[in-house]
């Protein structure tokens, strides 16, 4: 007995269509007639399209099916499609790598973007525009310094390294007090307490407003009940009798 296991089967080139879908566009391939295999390309293509129903936000929606039916068939499928025949090359064109950055960073801590401004302050030739330039420059080394050392910060000692990476270029005084920026971020997650909208905050005020009238009603009742409970027991002379249950009452 022959068992038919996915791992005895071969691989599938695009595994999101489908078993079925390889061996039909496998039995296309055999297909003598291109009258034929033309049909059942196109039927093919229509049932990928509905296995696949969120291809149809691309552009290209057609293009990508066609593309995807060649894949499947290795190149090997001869049909007539609508759109230019890709390539084997074109598909799995691996790209170039990318070349590592080979700076040599004297003070790594600094960074080499601080070395870039550097020579773009030294190429500066007016006095004063250098002059702030490199107390920008100064500032952005004290921020970049705070980034690992939050304990020990010394304006004297960014001054110098400064003078040292500019050749001794961009000098400012040993008194210049340099500003300490501290860019965070906030964490992820963080979320700020929302303040209470408008229409709550009126419906509350309104609400509000409605309790001391609502007192005042019941107020009005209490009062009015014991006015009643007065009159009632002036009327029976205190004994809290009606008249005619009076014994000294008479008819």
């Amino acid at each position: 007995m022959n068992f038919d296991y996915n791992s005895t089967r071969s691989k599938l080139i695009l595994a999101e269509y489908g078993r079925n879908v390889q061996n039909m566009v496998d039995h296309i391939c055999t297909v003598p007639s291109r009258e034929e295999r033309n049909r059942l390309a196109q039927v093919v293509i229509d049932m990928m399209g509905v296995l696949n129903p969120h291809l149809r936000d691309v552009s290209d929606f057609k293009h990508k099916l066609w593309d995807h039916l060649y894949i499947i068939s290795d190149f090997k499928i001869d049909v007539d499609s609508p759109y230019p025949i890709p390539s084997k090359e074109e598909i799995r064109h691996k790209p170039e790598p990318l070349p590592y950055p080979q700076h040599r960073i004297r003070f790594k801590h600094y960074g080499h973007i601080v070395e870039s401004m550097i020579e773009k302050a030294m190429a500066v030739p007016h006095e004063e525009t250098r002059q702030k330039m490199t107390l920008g420059i100064a500032n952005f080394m004290k921020m970049a310094y705070l980034t690992w050392n939050k304990d020990s910060v010394n304006d004297l000692q960014i001054i110098q390294d400064l003078k040292e990476l500019s050749g001794f270029v961009l000098v400012l005084p040993e008194d210049t007090v340099l500003t300490k920026l501290d860019f965070r971020t906030p964490p992820p997650g963080n979320r700020v307490k929302s303040q209470t909208p408008a229409g709550n905050h009126n419906q509350k005020q309104a609400s509000g407003s409605n309790y001391p009238k609502k007192q005042y009603q019941n107020n009005n009742n209490n009062n009015n009940n014991n006015n009643g409970r007065k009159r009632q027991s002036s009327n029976t002379g205190g004994s809290g009798k009606r008249p005619y249950q009076n014994s000294n009452y008479k008819k």
